[in-house]
């Protein structure tokens, strides 16, 4: 980002360093006040916010998943009780067949195909049916398959259907090759002998009922046998009769749903049913980031939303921190600059008065010598012999100059100590003798640093009321502010003119110092800003000398440049306050 952009928006006190750091005064760290304020607000409106996100989407991910469990539990259990109903359906027809029939009829072809006849009318799904006496061969047989004589004594079916009465086969191919499923009933007659009603119903009508099922989040729905031989099509796990990838899940009595991973590492939901009286296993599975995926959009909107949140909220606590740290600072630097022009006003005012009790004290002792010299001289002017030395009245002549001098210094601390106290005193001002007591005080500086000073007042400037004490401050502020920008054998020049309308009058005080930078030219009647705090500055002549101008109707004016010189430029009324 560019530094300028920064310096813009970058607060006042970011950078501020109290000048009187070292004082007993209490010291405000803003930037560490800031700094704790946002952090101490941060935290207090973002840690709730982020705690009851976290609680929201721990509950809401857990309540998404409960939902998906249940309903993979509820559509393996319904799919359970209508493949249950669908093998039930039909070992009840053939209950009623042997029940309905005798064991002749059944051996009648013409009779046993009218059974296979009502049966595909009615339940559909049947392929052929059979009779199968207790040698276990068929002794009628009515089907598409030359199955007539064909000996299943052997087979493991048939001596499971003697065992139990009832078997329901897995699906298989058998002689014919073909999958197919068997249904087969025992029935005792009366000779104490049995038979077997065997039918094979169409696998075809079996896969339709789990074809249909609508599946989401890229699902699939098919039937193992208790050795995970798939009995129906799978779109993952391979075609019929092959052997799934996945663990055959252990026996429960009821739907049961548990996540697991698959050898690529991918997170499965798996459902499953053990069918009752079958060797069918029904199973659902389905790819965890596909049904949640809804979740996901969901969740991605909640984290938008809460960064979207924190961010605002940091907007607002750096608005409202910094809003507040500024006011405390401006507050701050007010009464700081309240307390220290108290200061500097009883200063001026005890100087004023320290300065005309030195004037009083020196004053006397000067008249007795001013008399006292001048006692002599007359001595010596009345007798020859003295009057004409000329060496000795010289030396006369040179004591009381000295003693007007010095009376002349007198005179102007005591017009300073007069005008130096805290009450406005108006009095009739000449701006030229205004500017030149003034320069009085800083003569010996200018002479002392070979700064060559230039006063230029023009004569058509009349006279006027002011408050004398208060324009001899302003004056010796920006002049002593120009002697601390020049180096020594520097210029400063003193223009003074009145403007044209002959209602106010312009002083500049033009120096050739090192100029005020563009950046700070704002800031230079700010109080206590100053660019040579490690001179000894403090800040406060410039906003001193701003606020005294502003007390008796003026106004300054700057203009600068760096490594040429700055001009203060005050204009004053010349009417009566």
């Amino acid at each position: 980002m560019d530094m300028s952009i920064i310096g813009k928006i970058k607060p006042d006190f970011w950078n501020w360093q109290d000048m009187l750091s070292n004082s007993s005064r209490p010291v405000f760290k803003f930037r560490r006040m800031w700094k704790f304020t946002v952090l101490l607000m941060a935290v207090v409106s973002i840690t709730p916010l982020i705690f009851m996100a976290v609680i929201d989407y721990h509950f809401t991910n857990k309540a998404v998943k409960s939902d998906i469990l249940l309903r993979t539990s509820r559509l393996v259990s319904n799919t359970r009780r209508t493949i249950s109903f669908f093998l039930a359906e039909r070992k009840s027809a053939l209950d009623f067949i042997v029940m309905d029939n005798e064991f002749d009829t059944l051996n009648n072809p013409e009779q046993l195909e009218i059974i296979l006849k009502n049966l595909k009318d009615t339940f559909g799904g049947f392929v052929d049916i059979g009779v199968i006496n207790s040698l276990g061969r068929h002794g009628n047989y009515v089907g598409p398959y030359q199955l007539m004589g064909k000996d299943y004594s052997n087979e493991k079916w048939f001596k499971l259907v003697m065992e139990r009465g009832v078997y329901v086969s897995d699906v298989f191919l058998g002689f014919r090759n073909v999958p197919h499923i068997v249904v087969a009933i025992k029935h005792e007659t009366s000779d104490n002998s049995f038979y077997v009603l065997r039918a094979t119903l169409d696998t075809d009508r079996f896969y339709s009922h789990l074809s249909k099922i609508q599946i989401s989040g890229g699902g699939d729905f098919f039937i193992i046998n208790r050795k995970g031989v798939l009995q129906t099509p799978s779109r993952r796990y391979g075609k019929v009769l092959e052997k799934i990838s996945l663990p055959i899940p252990e026996y429960a009595p009821k739907t049961m749903v548990f996540e697991e991973k698959d050898e690529f590492g991918r997170s499965l939901i798996i459902g499953y049913s053990y069918i009752e009286n079958s060797p069918f296993i029904l199973m659902v599975i389905k790819q965890k980031h596909e049904v949640m995926k809804p979740w996901y959009r969901n969740r991605i909107d909640l984290i938008g939303l809460l960064i979207f949140s924190i961010f605002m909220i940091l907007i607002v606590i750096l608005g409202v921190a910094t809003f507040f740290v500024e006011k405390i600072h401006l507050a701050d630097q007010k009464q700081t600059a309240i307390f220290h022009k108290v200061e500097y006003s009883n200063k001026m005012a005890s100087l004023g008065r320290l300065a005309a009790g030195v004037a009083h004290e020196v004053n006397n002792p000067l008249a007795i010598i001013n008399e006292k010299a001048g006692l002599i001289k007359d001595l010596f002017v009345y007798k020859q012999m003295y009057s004409e030395d000329k060496k000795l009245i010289g030396l006369v002549d040179s004591i009381l100059s000295s003693v007007k001098r010095a009376g002349t210094i007198t005179k102007r601390l005591l017009n300073f100590a007069r005008h130096s106290d805290l009450s406005v005193e108006t009095k009739t001002i000449n701006i030229g003798e205004t500017i030149q007591e003034v320069l009085g005080f800083m003569g010996k500086e200018a002479e002392y640093r070979s700064i060559t000073v230039l006063v230029n007042v023009s004569d058509d400037i009349p006279s006027f009321e002011n408050d004398k004490g208060r324009i001899q401050e302003i004056f010796l502020n920006l002049i002593n502010n120009s002697f601390a920008a020049m180096d020594d054998g520097g210029h400063l020049n003193i223009t003074a003119k009145c403007n044209y309308d002959k209602s106010s009058v312009s002083i500049t005080v033009r120096d050739d110092g090192g100029g005020i930078p563009e950046d700070d030219m704002k800031r230079i009647f700010d109080p206590f800003f100053s660019t040579k705090t490690k001179k000894g500055g403090t800040g406060l002549g410039l906003s001193i000398t701003y606020g005294l101008i502003q007390k008796i109707g003026g106004k300054i004016d700057v203009e600068s440049e760096v490594g040429k010189g700055t001009s203060f430029t005050v204009t004053l009324p010349l009417k009566n306050l």
